[in-house]
């Protein structure tokens, strides 16, 4: 009888559709265990990406859910966790090391708050319960050492030969601005600042990590084609403004990366709309449904439409960007909610299975 009713349980649950994933739970693999006795009911669900702070509320519909379809249930103690995988990345590359999983924050062109969109993304995914880190690799323009509080702040070295990554909010961080005086320009060519990009990946003593995000730089030339050829990339995001003119430079984003077969898990339109911190009305500046169209002409997901806030800038110029600075508010709930749908999107993706197959060699004898 026991046994009978745990199939029933574990079809019951298996059936539910997990919203974030959009997939069942049978589907997600993320039915973990089940078990009914006497005592009561209990189950183990694990999702494929940062839940700490939704664990709570997706007990609680499983619950309902559960209760609402098997009447003999009496009582069910459901305990959600997290393990986030390796996902796949480009086919002549392998994943580095212990960070599970790299993922490129990109934009078409400047001026679209995509260092602003990547620092609130790791910082929500850290304080969903991930170990993340995060690389500026602007390296014309680096905003993370301000907008993260490490303005004059250096890296230091233990062996002469890799750097120590900086500490802000709970992510690892390093950038160029930590190496140059805050002043002073980069005036170096394409090559140059390719090389130095790639020591700062290479050369870095990251800790294991479920997410690096790298804050790219804005534009689609060799810096940036160079970037996603040689870094094993799970994934990439588009960051766009609704107007017509940051959407023509997102597509030509969004192309490269397909072209170097990396998957784009989707297009967060910042500056969606204003809200006038004086009358409360609300206004799309720069236009409107500019990200979600773009989304649907290449089958994308739209993983957030982000407002345009005085509180956002005012809070990354002063080294607490709205995600640590008002974790509760409306505001960081909109980064909040596109950080979990990214990493349910990436949740989705392929797996690295790189390291679960032996490695074949052939030797003559």
């Amino acid at each position: 009888m026991a046994d009978e009713r745990e199939n029933e349980l574990r079809a019951c649950l298996e059936a539910f559709e997990e919203p974030w994933l959009r997939q069942t739970l049978g589907e997600a693999r993320a039915l973990r265990a089940v078990q009914v006795s006497g005592g009561g009911s209990s189950a183990q669900v694990m999702l494929g990406f940062p839940a700490a702070d939704y664990a709570g509320e997706l007990a609680a519909k499983l619950q309902a859910h559960a209760r609402a379809q098997l009447p003999w249930l009496e009582s069910l103690q459901v305990e959600v966790g997290s393990e986030i995988l390796a996902h796949a990345v480009q086919r002549n590359l392998q994943p580095a090391g212990d960070i599970k999983n790299i993922v490129a924050v990109a934009s078409g062109k400047g001026g679209v708050g995509k260092s602003t969109v990547a620092v609130n993304l790791a910082l929500a995914w850290a304080a969903q319960g991930a170990r993340v880190g995060i690389l500026d690799a602007d390296i014309y323009g680096p905003s993370q050492p301000c907008m993260l509080g490490l303005s004059g702040q250096r890296p230091v070295t233990r062996d002469g030969k890799s750097f120590e990554p900086l500490s802000a909010y709970g992510l690892e961080v390093i950038s160029i601005g930590f190496l140059i005086e805050e002043e002073q320009p980069m005036v170096w060519r394409g090559p140059m600042a390719t090389q130095a990009l790639s020591q700062l990946i290479t050369d870095t003593r990251w800790g294991p990590l479920d997410y690096l995000v790298v804050d790219m730089p804005p534009g689609t030339g060799d810096v940036q084609l160079t970037l996603s050829q040689r870094v094993p990339l799970s994934g990439a995001v588009i960051v766009t403004t609704p107007q017509d003119i940051a959407l023509l430079d997102a597509r030509k984003g969004l192309k490269m990366f397909e072209k170097v077969s990396v998957p784009v898990l989707g297009v967060v339109e910042n500056m969606s709309t204003h809200v006038c911190s004086n009358c409360g009305h609300e206004e799309a500046v720069f236009g409107a449904g500019g990200g979600a169209s773009m989304a649907a002409q290449y089958n994308v997901e739209l993983l957030g439409s982000l407002p345009l806030d005085i509180r956002i800038r005012e809070q990354a110029d002063s080294g607490r960007p709205t995600v640590v600075a008002e974790p509760d508010g409306a505001l960081a709930r909109a980064y909040l909610d596109m950080a979990r749908r990214t990493a349910a999107r990436l949740a989705r993706a392929g797996r690295d299975f790189s390291k679960v197959f032996p490695k074949i060699t052939v030797e003559d004898s």
